[in-house]
């Protein structure tokens, strides 16, 4: 049995090690051939790990899930922090490409087009700074004159009137989040008279904000 243990550990941090080798982008864009190492990696290594019975199964999970919070664990301490999870790369600073980055993290120009232009900018010199994060994302920081618009920038003093919590979904009453707001099924019930819904049925979705209470109801159509 500690053979087994000892094979599963080995296999274990074997696996950890190659997805870290894998890269950054491999997590984030998983491809084609992202998803084939991986995939191959992990039927290779576990593939000849040979299970018998109910009992090794268990202590092979158990093992597992030991040696993941053992790891969870040492990232906590700075020193091992970058070597198990990694530390953020520029890929733009002060809008400059940094193209030796780019090729390091194995990326391409076209790759790192992409993704600025999903976070709404379309010419790479709107961009101060982008940095691929530890889990695989990228932020992406505009250049001052080129950042969106926000009610701050004009000293407008904008009401925050609260999250829209869900109370009601396809006519069923969703009592726990009702009593997140501190409100009940008979509050809900008579909101719902005086806008003049009087059938649960045939509401498919009713939403109330959490701050201001307001009631939005939603009917298929």
């Amino acid at each position: 049995m500690l053979l087994f243990i000892g094979k599963v550990s080995i296999l274990f941090i074997i696996y950890v090690m190659a997805v870290r080798l894998l890269g950054k982008s491999a997590l984030a864009q998983l491809t084609a051939h992202d998803f084939g190492a991986l995939f191959f990696i992990a039927y290779l290594l576990f593939g000849s790990i040979e299970v018998n019975g109910m009992l090794q199964a268990i202590i092979g999970g158990a093992t597992i899930l030991l040696l993941y919070l053992a790891i969870t664990k040492l990232t906590l301490w700075n020193k091992l922090n970058k070597y198990l999870i990694g530390e953020p790369t520029f890929f733009i600073k002060h809008g400059k490409i940094m193209s030796h980055n780019l090729k390091k993290s194995r990326y391409t120009l076209s790759e790192l087009m992409s993704i600025i232009r999903t976070n709404g900018y379309f010419d790479i010199n709107d961009v101060d700074y982008a940095l691929l994060e530890p889990n695989g994302e990228i932020s992406v920081l505009p250049k001052k004159d080129k950042g969106f618009i926000t009610p701050s920038h004009l000293d407008l003093n904008i009401d925050d009137n609260g999250l829209p919590i869900v109370v009601i979904v396809e006519g069923e009453i969703q009592r726990h989040n009702l009593k997140s707001i501190n409100k009940n099924e008979d509050w809900l019930i008579n909101e719902l008279d005086s806008l003049g819904y009087s059938q649960l049925n045939k509401i498919f979705l009713a939403t109330v904000r959490d701050k201001d209470l307001l009631l939005k109801v939603y009917t298929e159509h």
